[in-house]
Order: structure tokens, then C-alpha cells, then sequence
């Protein structure tokens, strides 16, 4: 199916380990036992569950400094899950264009949650970028 669903994937088991604490690699190893991906879509979520709960630190700093308003902790676990992948792909993918994460992570928003949602984290992802740009 492709990195679109890769992504929403990835999005479903990062809100389970949230919802779960457990960041384990057995949680990761269940959900793909339960789960048919081609090898391009595991690769995918392995590299993005690895390297985001590796930098989970350095991606919610990210997050929080541009929530205004509102604590990492009172964020709903769809919208956090959704946050942390469009902030690993911006990070830690060159080969995925950043106007691509931001928009995947909108549609997903869209999907999953509501449009207030969807507006939330593309204007988090914006000041994220601007931020980041001034670096």
C-alpha cells in the first residue's frame, strides 16, 4: 500500500505504546505479528518507532516549545503520535520533502481526529519549521 500507509500505521502503534507505556520492542514485534506489511512499509515503521522513541526526548521539546498554551501531557495520544512522525521525517528523513510530512500529518489528523485537530498540528508544524529555520 506505501508509505501513506506506513505512516498511519506507525501513527496506530506509536498511540498504542503511548496508551500502553511500553515502548518495548516485544510491543513493536506484536503489532507486526498481527499485522501483514510489504518489506518497504516495515522498514519504514521500524526506522521511524526506533528513531523516534531513540530521540523521544529531543521530538517532544520540539512539540512543546510550539504548543502555546497547552502541556505535551494534555495533548490527545492521536495528535502527540501524529506530531513526534512529522517531526522524525523533518529531523531524520532528507528523502521525504518537509511540505510532505506536514501534509501527510494533516490528512492523517483529518482521518483520524477532527479538522480542529488537522489546524492544531499544522500551525505546531509551521512554528516548528520557522523555528527550526532559525537555527
Amino acid at each position: 500500500m506505501g508509505r501513506k500507509y506506513a505512516r498511519e500505521s506507525t501513527m496506530k502503534l506509536l498511540y498504542q505504546m503511548e496508551i500502553n507505556s511500553d515502548f518495548s520492542e516485544e510491543f513493536v514485534e506484536k503489532f507486526f505479528k498481527n499485522n501483514n506489511f510489504d518489506k518497504n512499509e516495515k522498514d519504514y515503521i521500524k526506522h521511524a518507532i526506533n528513531t523516534i522513541v531513540d530521540n523521544i526526548n529531543l521530538i517532544d521539546s520540539h512539540i512543546e516549545q510550539n504548543i502555546r498554551g497547552w502541556e505535551i501531557h494534555r495533548l490527545a495520544k492521536i495528535d502527540l503520535s501524529i506530531l513526534r512522525i512529522a517531526i522524525y521525517e523533518i529531523l531524520y528523513r532528507n528523502d521525504i520533502p518537509i511540505e510532505v510530512s506536514i501534509n501527510e500529518a494533516v490528512e492523517i489528523a483529518k482521518k483520524y481526529n477532527t479538522m480542529e485537530s488537522a489546524k492544531f498540528i499544522n500551525g505546531v508544524l509551521g512554528g516548528f519549521i520557522k523555528t527550526r529555520d532559525n537555527i
